[in-house]
């Protein structure tokens, strides 16, 4: 009796082998014949969208690194024209203050000038005061002293004496 398969029937596997092995040929031969353009087509179908899709992706990317080339160049020009905003603020904001110092120069000086002529105004009105005052007081004084009366012209001469003196 035969331990083995092959001890048993050696003409049987051998007969397997060859059937098996030509069915399989025949399938071959058959996909080969009416599914093998079905087949590779789908592959060819999925190669080419596998292509087109990178081919998508790869214009994205040149498309999106082209875009970022020019934000970043619009960001630098926003950033010179920002700073070129500041520097006229900056210059423009100087000059406003020299305008206003110089504007609050001439304003001071001015007061200064008028208050110094309001002061001579009043220094002079006071003096024609007091001229008025002590040339009353000069004619009281000289009546009672000479105990008569003067007439303008020697009273005129009297006043003009006294505040000569009185200015030296």
């Amino acid at each position: 009796m035969p331990t083995t398969l092959l001890e048993a029937a050696p003409n049987t596997v051998l007969g397997n082998v060859i059937v098996v092995s030509g069915a399989f040929i025949i399938l071959l031969i058959l996909l080969r014949a009416f599914a093998w353009k079905a087949i590779t087509g789908v592959f060819a179908v999925r190669a080419k969208k596998i292509s087109d899709d990178i081919d998508a992706a790869e214009a994205n990317n040149k498309q999106a690194a082209d875009l970022v080339k020019q934000r970043q160049a619009e960001l630098a020009g926003s950033k010179e024209e920002a700073a070129n905003i500041i520097q006229v603020a900056n210059d423009t904001a100087t000059q406003n203050r020299a305008k206003v110092l110089a504007t609050a120069n001439e304003e001071a000086t001015s007061l200064k000038k008028r208050a110094k002529e309001d002061i001579e105004q009043e220094r002079k009105e006071a003096l024609n005061s007091v001229k008025g005052e002590v040339a009353n007081i000069s004619v009281q004084i000289a009546e009672k002293l000479i105990g008569q009366s003067l007439d303008a012209t020697a009273q005129s001469e009297l006043i003009d004496s006294y505040l000569a003196k009185l200015g030296e």
